[in-house]
């Protein structure tokens, strides 16, 4: 990872070994229900599944053509006669002897005694005799019966998070739904004395509230679900029985401002009351203020910063990895990292890791740009906007030049 790391008290903990003292201190969920395919995307799978069968199950053609009835090469003028047709879902169903061809379309089985597909483009008709007008290739543009799969070969494993492609493999494989761990319950406490809501009246010294709307929305996007959503003033009694209530109903807490050292950060204190905190603060630029621990019987507790972006990219370091674990996933995933140049030149001051919000970009010759646009304080939402990058600027650096070559995690989410 960028950076080196200083002294745990006084700078706090590299990401690193914040990420894996979180990860060691998870225990994930065991319960599990049966889903139809359209319900499991992006669930992970709560054991492994099987073929049952040879998929396709039979030879098929790979184009439109004639299937022949013969598995060698064919020859510059060879004729055959024309016997039927198959097409996919009405197959011929005669054998084919040597000398005889069939039309087949794409997807369609081929008969018994066929061994060799031509492609249409390379075939003269003249009544119901063919013959091979150009030269053929070597290929035979037959797809064997168990090219997706044979039976008993591995189509899951469990703890594997599901995409697109997997579902669609299991549906061609005949598989209508399975088993997938149940999804964590994911309680959100947002507090602060200065927060109103979205739509109302604001006062002098009050913000509208965002965060909350920034984590639920983010891990929507993820694929996980708020189910209970609490905004609590910064009062220590009202905050201590927000914290139980959502230890009690949810498989994780996370907070949202409270867990820095000010007059009114009751957050931290409290969860040490309640549970235990493991670590507080991180060697990092945004997230310096975060916090992790446990609350009652061990339910895991994230404390994210109060400032938006802040928050977010804390939650993605450390909190979307711990949703993956506790929903079984053998192995969280983390974004990938690239190799990019800076586009323009990026002030800054040396002193922490940074994680700096970038687009995506590419010059003239291909090479892969990082364009961090607009001012990066933790505060501003709007340095999310469209960020596509997260550009992990090493802490010893200073302003940078154009040019520069660094690593950069890819935020955008994968399709399949």
């Amino acid at each position: 990872m960028f950076g080196s790391a200083e002294p745990y008290g006084r700078e706090g903990l590299p990401l690193e070994e914040a990420r894996r003292r979180v990860l060691a201190a998870i225990q994930p969920i065991t319960a599990s229900s049966t889903v139809p395919l359209q319900a499991a995307l992006g669930r992970v799978s709560a054991g492994t599944v099987l073929a049952s069968a040879a998929v396709p199950g039979f030879p098929a053609s790979i184009m439109d053509g004639y299937a022949l009835g013969q598995s060698h090469q064919p020859k510059l003028g060879e004729t055959w006669q024309l016997k039927g047709r198959s097409a996919a879902g009405q197959p011929f169903n005669q054998t084919l002897a040597n000398g005889d061809a069939i039309r087949i379309l794409t997807g369609a089985p081929l008969p018994d005694g066929a061994g060799w597909v031509l492609p249409q483009e390379l075939i003269t008709v003249d009544g119901n005799t063919l013959q091979l007008a150009k030269e053929a290739s070597d290929r035979p543009w037959i797809r064997p019966k168990d090219e997706e799969c044979r039976p008993g070969d591995l189509l899951l494993a469990a703890g594997q998070r599901l995409g697109s492609a997997d579902l669609a493999r299991l549906a061609g494989c005949g598989i209508a739904a399975l088993a997938v761990v149940s999804q964590p319950r994911i309680g959100l406490l947002i507090s602060g004395d200065e927060l109103v809501p979205p739509g109302t009246v604001r006062h002098p010294g009050a913000i509208w509230e965002s965060n909350g709307t920034l984590l639920e929305t983010m891990l929507q996007a993820l694929g996980q679900s708020v189910t209970q959503r609490r905004v609590v003033a910064d009062q220590p009694n009202a905050l201590r029985q927000a914290l139980l209530d959502l230890a009690n109903d949810c498989d994780v807490v996370v907070s949202t401002g409270g867990v820095s050292a000010g007059d009114t950060d009751w957050i931290r204190p409290l969860v040490a009351e309640l549970g235990a905190v493991d670590f507080w603060k991180l060697f990092l630029r945004p997230g310096r203020p975060f916090a992790f621990g446990s609350i009652g019987e061990g339910v895991p507790f994230f404390g994210l910063p109060g400032n938006p972006v802040a928050a977010a990219v804390t939650a993605l370091q450390l909190l979307w990895p711990a949703l993956q674990a506790l929903e079984g996933q053998i192995e969280p995933e983390l974004f990938p990292r690239v190799m990019v140049e800076l586009a323009d030149p990026l002030s800054r001051r040396p002193g922490r890791p940074e994680l700096a919000r970038a687009r995506l970009d590419t010059n003239a010759a291909g090479a892969l740009l990082a364009r961090v646009d607009g001012s990066q304080a933790s505060s501003r939402i709007g340095s999310l906007q469209r960020a596509d990058l997260l550009l992990e600027l090493p802490a010893e650096a200073g302003s940078l030049q154009s040019g520069t070559r660094l690593w950069a995690q890819v935020i955008r989410q994968r399709i399949f």
